[in-house]
């Protein structure tokens, strides 16, 4: 059975040239990018590398690529991540690792915001299969649950806890991270610019018109999608 993550990953490895900086998200198909870039030496002694994932930062190091933190760089070539979901507009939801906020840096820092994946990630318009995870401040938590309750009566908002310790799940940054269970679509544009306004949230993990093209596999072969906001 053909993996298709393995053949975007391909895909994207298509796309990499000699020299670059190049930033990676978090997930499998990540993975499998940096085991294809590894056995390519040339190519791979090249490039610089950097990550907003622990998980991948390590993985880079322990394929003997070279890695700079994220805060020693100005300017990235190609920032390449996969997601949740995305829509005929490119706009993503990243709701699984967390770390959309320090993703959202390296995303805007790229020349190209490359999403890469199976094809099953794409859908027409976003929907409410997937929560809309935010970052909050500590001190404003409570503030912040109740104007959501406010704003959106009929969403469920649960604080993510930890099940490796007592308490909260505390992002990279010292934060809080809450999960929105919308229970009707929004539309991109006022989700982006309502949830994000609200005092004590960092960020939110839906990646708003910031991705340049998305490189998709599946029954049909790999397919390159670029943002369509016409129709």
């Amino acid at each position: 059975m053909t993996d298709y993550k393995i053949e975007a990953a391909k895909a994207a490895l298509s796309l990499i040239k000699t020299g670059q900086t190049i930033g990676l998200g978090a997930g499998s198909t990540v993975a499998h990018l940096i085991n294809l870039i590894s056995q390519k030496t040339d190519l791979a002694d090249s490039l610089i590398f950097t990550s907003s994932s622990f998980k991948t930062t390590s993985n880079l190091l322990e394929h003997g690529l070279r890695v700079q933190s994220p805060a020693q760089l100005k300017h990235l070539d190609v920032y390449f991540d996969g997601c949740d979901q995305f829509d005929k507009e490119l706009n993503a939801l990243k709701s699984g690792g967390g770390i959309h906020t320090t993703e959202k840096i390296l995303a805007s820092m790229a020349n190209e915001f490359i999403l890469m994946g199976d094809e099953g990630k794409f859908a027409e318009q976003l929907d409410t299969t997937y929560p809309l995870v935010i970052e909050v401040l500590p001190q404003a938590i409570q503030v912040v649950l109740l104007r959501l309750a406010t704003d959106h009566p009929q969403a469920k908002v649960n604080l993510r806890m930890s099940t490796q310790k007592d308490g909260a799940v505390i992002s990279e940054n010292g934060n809080l991270l809450a999960d929105i269970h919308f229970d009707k679509t929004i539309a991109p544009d006022i989700l982006n610019i309502q949830i994000k306004m609200i005092p004590g949230i960092v960020d939110h993990s839906l990646f708003y018109r910031m991705a340049t093209k998305a490189v998709i596999a599946g029954d049909k072969g790999i397919r390159t999608i670029y943002p369509n906001y016409n129709t």
